[in-house]
């Protein structure tokens, strides 16, 4: 499938996707893109940010197609348990925190228990080695447990700025990949 007849929701985690972000990016780049928008980045609520991901999808017109990270990709596995229309074509799922693990910040908390149901759609999970919020081992055992095509991407750290991730040229093939088997 081409990117332009899917719409194309980004969905950013705790703190949301800065401008030089590469969520921020993709989302100006990509005609069909849109950034979920959530009432506040730094206090999430998981039934808030469920909602606003779920309003959009049904306000989309296209096939649609999630590029969820971090806090984003946890909200994209709550949204998945409401989905009852086959709306939804694909999801790009980038380093989900693993929120049994003692280091996550209070206001994502709340989110957990991570839902481990299969996604009812395709998927695409990239992983990172050395993600200070999620194991390589948990992270693995997400992408089984949802059904996606797991990518262990090496030593990302968390795929964000403070990890040096800016454009993400290669995360940007990965879902063209992602797209192409759509």
């Amino acid at each position: 499938m081409k990117i332009s007849e899917a719409d194309i929701l980004v969905i950013p985690g705790f703190q949301g996707s800065p401008e030089g972000h590469w969520q921020h990016g993709w989302a100006q780049k990509m005609p069909t893109a849109r950034m979920v928008k959530q009432n506040d980045w730094d206090k999430p609520v998981l039934d808030e940010w469920v909602n606003a991901v779920h309003q959009q999808i049904l306000l989309s017109t296209r096939p649609v197609v999630l590029v969820g990270h971090s806090l984003g990709v946890t909200t994209i596995a709550h949204v998945a348990q409401k989905l009852t229309d086959t709306k939804v074509i694909g999801g790009f799922l980038v380093v989900p925190p693993d929120l049994e693990q003692d280091n996550q910040p209070d206001e994502v908390k709340s989110f957990a228990p991570t839902p481990m149901d299969p996604l009812p759609f395709p998927s695409t999970y990239i992983a990172s080695s050395n993600d200070p919020f999620c194991s390589i081992e948990a992270a693995a055992a997400m992408a089984s447990a949802w059904g996606s095509a797991f990518n262990n991407a090496g030593e990302l750290g968390h795929v964000n700025r403070t990890s040096g991730f800016g454009a993400w040229p290669e995360g940007l093939m990965a879902f063209a990949n992602l797209m192409k088997r759509l």
